[in-house]
């Protein structure tokens, strides 16, 4: 049982690990590209919204990563989890890859948005860490009463 609570815990850092990799070659890509920033699209999604966007895209991708092979996955694609944070924002995905494409032609600010989604993602990791290291350490004082 404790075994099985460690390796979502490590799953969950190596994860992390991944998106920030993902965020780094991305803000690479951003920064090597030095072309004069795009017009703005008339339907913009607000930073902050995009932001937010970004980070349930990344824990759709890893929790689809995680589960695609169980059983009830193999029907899915990492295209519907996608498409699922779309909906959940009500945005169109034109209008998201427009303002991805917009704010990625602006490296110094795509490069302060990707460290704000690494920010909330870690937040996230130590927040989901200390809960399950508080349930393993209830779950032990409990086995030790009874």
């Amino acid at each position: 049982m404790y075994i099985g609570r460690t390796l979502r815990i490590n799953n969950f850092s190596k994860m992390k690990r991944k998106i920030q990799i993902l965020l780094f070659l991305l803000f690479l890509v951003a920064v090597a590209c030095e072309r004069p920033p795009l017009p703005r699209p008339e339907n913009l999604v607000k930073k902050s919204k995009m932001i937010d966007m970004m980070v349930d895209i990344h824990l759709a991708e890893a929790t689809y990563n995680r589960f695609r092979n169980d059983s009830i996955m193999r029907n899915n694609s990492s295209a519907n989890f996608y498409y699922s944070v779309l909906n959940k924002y009500n945005v169109p995905d034109s209008v998201f890859e427009q303002s991805f494409v917009y704010y990625s032609s602006v490296p110094k600010d795509f490069e302060k948005m990707c460290l704000e989604v690494s920010n909330r993602l870690g937040e996230m990791e130590q927040e989901y860490s200390g809960k399950k290291r508080e349930e393993l350490e209830f779950n032990d004082k409990k086995m030790k009463i009874q």
